[in-house]
């Protein structure tokens, strides 16, 4: 066997999408299977979008691009920020990259030194912990609770700072509780990381998903701490393009220009066909993107209301994003056709195999004893998955 480096050995495949390949598999078996597991809209990409792809294959716009991303998208990302929330950023403070996903570990491998230090908020999506790996730094862990919201506590925050903490991750609206973070609670974070000269990283991709108020970008509500932050968004959520891989960042523009150089090493330059799309996304019409966002919180409300009477599971109501974050401790120590059911990961691993309904174990995202339900689903689905697990959850002996 090849023998591979010692900083894989600490490296967790992401569950979601291994939890998503299974669902697939069965499916491809003949199984009925309901896929509550994706972090990804179940819409169409809009035609306008579609229509500007197939235009830039026509007209052969198939070639390389500037390694960070073509200037015409740059500029207009940065004019949409700036006519939204006042804030400009110039060209050379805009990275097009492979995803938001990309632009996240370009940043954490341009910003930390071996051993570095970056704070992390759990529950967290699969992700954050395994890049910060990659990119030689150490995670360090924020918990959050659940009779908080899952709403981290900024003194907490600030006792995990010390002279090694380069960087903290923020995400809100949040992935996989669908907590959206209160504005002074974001603003009293950014100013302490701020002052202790800690870099902020922003994911905001989740930022037209936010229900019972406006989600406002973290450089608008403390605009003078501009250069300490990157805004991480894209095209996935918002536009449904999450196979087209574009994700772009705003921020201080030596880093910036460090992470378009390790992009260009790592893939020349963005997809040329996605940025072109991406460019009609950001500058075409809007109305799908409010109507999507209409839908899902109906599908919330849909979704709250079938499973707030299952047994064995508690649940806040989330406030953005597309996820359900139930708690099912009550299941564990319970049987199922003879078999244990451990943690979680068991039981969505049970729920998979019995009832044929995919979701993913809390434990991916550092918080065993919970499960994430995605509600980026038809209502059918949604209806006929929260009959089955009420029905797996009743079976339990």
């Amino acid at each position: 066997m090849v023998k591979l480096t010692r900083k894989l050995e600490t490296i967790e495949p992401s569950a979601t999408l291994a939890i998503t390949a299974l669902a697939i598999k069965m499916k491809r078996e003949g199984k009925d299977v309901i896929s509550l597991s994706a972090g990804e809209p179940d819409f169409p990409t809009p035609r306008n979008i579609k229509d500007e792809a197939i235009k830039a294959i026509e007209n052969d716009f198939t070639h390389y691009t500037p390694e960070s991303g073509i200037t015409e998208l740059k500029e207009a990302i940065a004019e949409k920020f700036e006519k939204e929330w006042g804030i400009k950023y110039n060209v050379n403070e805009v990275i097009i990259s492979n995803g938001a996903k990309h632009v996240i570990f370009n940043a954490l491998f341009a910003l930390c030194d071996e051993g570095d230090e970056v704070l992390v908020i759990t529950p967290a999506w699969v992700s954050y912990i395994e890049q910060i790996k990659l990119a030689g730094g150490k995670p360090v862990i924020v918990e959050t609770k659940e009779d908080n919201d899952f709403i981290p506590d900024p003194k907490e925050v600030e006792r995990k700072i010390s002279p090694k903490t380069k960087a903290i991750i923020l995400n809100s609206p949040h992935n996989p509780t669908g907590a959206v973070y209160p504005k002074d609670v974001l603003i009293k974070i950014a100013e302490t990381a701020t002052s202790k000269g800690v870099f902020i990283i922003s994911d905001e991709i989740y930022d037209k998903l936010s229900y019972d108020e406006e989600c406002v970008p973290l450089v608008h509500l403390i605009p003078e701490a501009k250069e300490n932050i990157l805004i991480v968004n894209g095209a996935s959520k918002a536009y449904a393009m999450t196979g087209w891989r574009m994700g772009w960042g705003l921020g201080p523009a030596n880093l910036i220009k460090a992470m378009g150089i390790i992009q260009g090493h790592m893939t020349s330059n963005p997809c040329s066909i996605s940025q072109k799309a991406a460019l009609e996304a950001v500058r075409g019409p809007q109305d799908e993107v409010t109507e999507m966002a209409r839908e899902f919180k109906e599908r919330r409300e849909l979704i709250c209301s079938l499973l707030e009477k299952a047994p064995y599971m508690t649940f806040r109501k989330p406030k953005g994003a597309f996820y359900l974050f139930p708690n099912i401790t009550k299941a564990l120590g319970k049987s199922f056709k003879g078999e244990v059911i451990e943690d979680d990961i068991t039981l969505a691993r049970k729920l998979l195999e019995e009832k044929l309904v995919a979701i993913v174990p809390g434990k991916a995202f550092l918080a065993p004893g919970y499960i994430r339900i995605s509600y980026a689903a038809s209502r059918k689905d949604i209806e006929e998955a929260s009959k089955r697990i009420i029905e797996f959850l009743e079976e339990l002996v």
